[in-house]
């Protein structure tokens, strides 16, 4: 056995490496299966510490960003909880945490990347993203210096910035529209000749790396939690966990129980709360306005992953989770209470999640003592402008997400960018 392969949970038939579904025609999220049954990190730097996890054969040696896991002591105490972790993902020195996006999605982009760079593949990768997703691909990209195509929401794209001076792997296209709107432009973009797509939740690389988080606190616990919280917007973050929650329960040092996932959604904007209640008259009905107003709105994704064979839904079943729906007031309060306690500022999109522990726990649905990760999935940026300079990324052009000609129009541009 190799490594590492891909496979289908339906027919369990060995799928190409890169391949972002069944050759079968099975609607399922594809599996990696790795030959190494045993956590046992490597002496490499970051993430690759969890090389044998991980679907790549090699390293990208300058992208050295993962998750740091520490015990609470000061929030804790303020909630009266005994075992709660904090997986922070971003920027914060004193912690050795070092995520220069801020972002968490910095662990998808690192083995994505290498696994393009490993096929010898120099077709221009599309990303579609509301900004944390596009910021990691672009670090990764002007690591490498691999072409990438950027489609992002108009609104969007302040988010879009670099450490790295020189942008010009990247090209950036803003679009009139939202979120959907740029994942079904860039779908189309991907399709065609010299292009190829990043595979969004269907990608096992992407997946993989996010399932770090769940690796990481385990080794600093030396035990599987009780409860895993994390705010979403398609859900990937919590099928991640779980996947990799499985591995560790085959290991059998970290114990036999899967973690229950505790997902948290920005109201209005919750089709995920719809979906699992199976009742569109629910309040976590997507409201026509969304994603204006949101708290933060890469949480926002009108076509998660839900009902796939190994989706979000099949996630929550088999760890008995919960979805929770939080307004704007809930998350800022959790933001400002987070930080001053645990002295460090956080990304809003992290607020929900620290918003989801608090409400929890004012219910009794977890139990003092429970062991508890909260995934933090991004944070120190404020941090980062103190120390750094920042440098932003310049739309290339801007479309509109109704043109017919849209897309032809962006391959231009990306021929005329890169001179192809």
């Amino acid at each position: 056995m190799h490594k590492y392969s891909v496979r289908c949970p339906i027919c369990d038939e060995v799928q190409d490496s890169m391949s972002l579904a069944c050759s079968k025609g099975h609607d399922a999220l594809l599996r990696t299966s790795y030959e190494a049954s045993q956590l046992i990190p490597k002496d490499l730097p970051g993430i690759w510490k969890f090389y044998d996890w991980l679907p790549v054969e090699g390293i990208i040696r300058e992208g050295t960003g993962n998750t740091v896991t520490y015990k609470s002591e000061a929030f804790a105490r303020e909630l009266g909880l005994s075992d709660l972790y904090i997986a922070y993902n971003g920027y914060w020195p004193e912690k050795h945490a070092s995520m220069m996006t801020c972002t968490f999605k910095d662990l998808e982009a690192y083995p994505t990347m290498q696994t393009l760079l490993e096929r010898k593949d120099n077709r221009i990768m599309v990303v579609a993203s509301a900004g944390n997703t596009a910021r990691a691909f672009a670090h990764v990209c002007c690591i490498t210096g691999q072409p990438l195509l950027l489609v992002v929401p108009e609104k969007s794209a302040h988010r879009l910035w670099t450490l790295h001076e020189d942008t010009s792997p990247i090209c950036l296209v803003t679009v009139e529209g939202d979120y959907y709107n740029a994942i079904e432009l860039a779908s189309n973009v991907a399709s065609k000749e010299g292009f190829v797509s990043e595979g969004g939740a269907k990608n096992v690389a992407r997946r993989d790396g996010m399932g770090t988080v769940m690796l990481d606190a385990v080794l600093t616990m030396k035990k599987l939690p009780m409860h895993y919280f994390q705010a979403v917007g398609s859900g990937t973050g919590g099928i991640s966990a779980w996947e990799a929650a499985i591995r560790l329960i085959r290991d059998g040092c970290f114990g036999n129980v899967l973690p229950q996932l505790h997902l948290a959604q920005n109201l209005p904007c919750a089709p995920l709360i719809s979906m699992w209640s199976g009742n569109i008259a629910t309040k976590g009905t997507v409201d026509e306005k969304c994603p204006k107003d949101m708290y933060d709105d890469v949480l926002f994704n009108r076509k998660p992953p839900f009902s796939i064979v190994g989706g979000v839904r099949d996630a929550l079943q088999a760890t008995g989770g919960r979805i929770y729906g939080i307004d704007n007031a809930a998350a800022a309060h959790a933001q400002q209470l987070f930080e001053e306690l645990e002295e460090i500022d956080i990304n809003p999109a992290a607020a929900v999640a620290v918003a989801a522990l608090m409400e929890a726990v004012k219910k009794g649905t977890i139990g003092k003592n429970d062991s508890i990760v909260l995934n933090i999935t991004g944070g120190g940026m404020e941090r980062l402008r103190r120390d750094h300079n920042l440098y932003p990324i310049i739309p290339d052009m801007r479309v509109s997400a109704h043109d017919p000609e849209a897309e032809f129009k962006i391959a231009e541009k990306v021929a005329e960018k890169f001179q192809r």
